[in-house]
């Protein structure tokens, strides 16, 4: 076997191309997804399959979110019907128990969510962190994201950010809503009260948390674990169906809020 030979400049070359083409067309979006857990990353599947051009922002160098570290560490979590179809159409294996409940292995989870994103169209990148978002006025509305490589953040250092545009950003970091902790902190107007997640209550939080994801300001969306918090609902557990009917509840928003805006313009 005969392999290819490249020298090291040549090497940083085509890195450096390969990426600053991508950060150019990025730049611009139609929808920005902050956290590639399971709820984004089902968000993203379902906004790029729609041809909507989908770009998700993870801080750290993995995806899954909190898919990895299941119950207590152990490798297997549960999903519940009908998000079950969803794991059928991207290829998840299921094992079957009572009552339309299922468990499934967490890796497999996790990298087959992911690559039916990408293999979508959705563009994933690692290591930044969303710090801040966009906004305009008449009509107040959220724009976009600022955003930072995670490294630089964790060390401490003071470096300005990046600006990404977008006509909807979905917050899907979990627990702490952290684009949207942001937004109502430095946007008043927006009129963001967020009252914090309750105590686990895993029957009532899968319902409620699919039927409250969406918007909660102009061009601002909440999926996932930060409708808990943004909705004061209970925390569920290592129970993932509404954080994928969670998702695709949103995506599903913004491709009619999109679609119509695109028919009346």
């Amino acid at each position: 076997m005969n392999i290819k030979q490249v020298d090291e400049v040549k090497i940083t070359k085509y890195i450096l191309k390969a990426t600053f083409d991508d950060w150019m067309s990025f730049s611009e979006n139609d929808v920005v997804i902050v956290g590639a857990g399971p709820s984004g990353l089902a968000a993203a599947y379902y906004l790029a399959k729609a041809g909507l051009k989908t770009t998700v922002f993870e801080r750290r160098l993995s995806f899954g979110g909190g898919i990895g570290g299941g119950a207590m560490l152990f490798h297997k979590i549960i999903i519940e019907s009908p998000a079950d179809e969803i794991l059928k159409e991207i290829g998840v294996k299921l094992q079957k128990f009572e009552d339309g409940v299922f468990a499934v292995d967490s890796a497999q989870f996790m990298a087959k969510l992911a690559s039916a994103a990408i293999d979508a169209g959705a563009k994933i990148i690692h290591g930044v962190t969303v710090d801040d978002v966009i906004f305009r006025e008449n009509p107040l509305r959220v724009t976009g994201v600022a955003v930072e490589w995670t490294a630089t953040q964790m060390a401490g250092l003071h470096v300005d950010p990046l600006f990404i545009s977008a006509k909807a950003v979905i917050d899907a970091t979990g627990h702490d809503a952290e684009v949207i902790s942001v937004a109502s902190r430095k946007i008043p107007e927006l009129g963001i009260v967020i009252p914090g997640e309750k105590s686990a209550y895993s029957e009532m939080a899968e319902q409620l948390t699919v039927e409250q994801s969406g918007e909660v300001a102009p061009g601002l969306y909440a999926a996932g674990m930060a409708v808990t918090e943004v909705k004061a609902l209970p925390r569920m557990g290592p129970i993932f169906g509404a954080m994928i009917l969670s998702g695709k509840k949103v995506a599903d928003d913004i491709i009619e809020k999109l679609n119509l805006k695109v028919r009346n313009t």
